[in-house]
């Protein structure tokens, strides 16, 4: 879909000519995507929300150094990323309310029976207890793929690094994953 992009570049030109309306629009387009990369890498709700909103404003003012015709969404999750990383070290409470935030959201699910959902929240906890065992550039790696569907090459460009080397970290944190899930399922 390379009509998508083209959007965002234009959109991106029309903000830094001064169109504020047009900055408000990759805002509305991105925030659910911004919130969960923040959400999993800071894990608590209020912390995703004030770094999914600081990132907005600090890639607003850095877009004279937005690289032109390049994709936005990559450049933005960066800058969230790097914004969640700061919330977290500045933030030792965590663990228990990432799992109830996560479950509240999962709550959605009410055309399944009590019993079903009971497994499914269950299943999505260990999920992301999991992940968060990891170490950040697994837990990256995962989520841009598996929660937020990114392709190779946004992944290059969120994650920084060569395409080759995406498939070796998403490689890599599966299997880490694997180990861990192992570890939780039979520990």
């Amino acid at each position: 879909m390379e009509g998508r992009p083209l959007e965002d570049t234009e959109l991106v030109e029309r903000t830094k000519q001064g169109d504020v309306n047009a900055y408000a629009e990759l805002v509305a387009r991105y925030q659910e995507v911004a919130f969960r990369v923040a959400y999993q890498i800071a894990g608590l709700e209020a912390d995703a929300e004030e770094a999914a909103q600081e990132a907005f404003i600090k890639a607003y003012y850095a877009l004279g150094r937005f690289r032109p015709g390049a994709p936005w969404r990559p450049w933005l999750l960066r800058i969230v990323a790097n914004e969640a990383r700061n919330r977290r070290s500045a933030s030792a409470r965590r663990t228990g309310l990432a799992l109830r935030a996560a479950e509240a959201r999962a709550s959605g699910d009410t055309a399944l029976s009590p019993e079903v959902l009971v497994q499914a929240r269950a299943q999505r906890a260990e999920l992301l207890d999991a992940i968060h065992q990891l170490a950040e550039p697994d837990q990256l790696a995962l989520t841009y793929r598996y929660f937020l569907d990114l392709s190779e090459e946004e992944m290059a460009a969120a994650l920084d690094c060569a395409r080759g080397t995406v498939k070796s970290r998403l490689s890599r944190a599966l299997g880490r994953l694997r180990e861990v899930m192992g570890v939780v399922q039979h520990g």
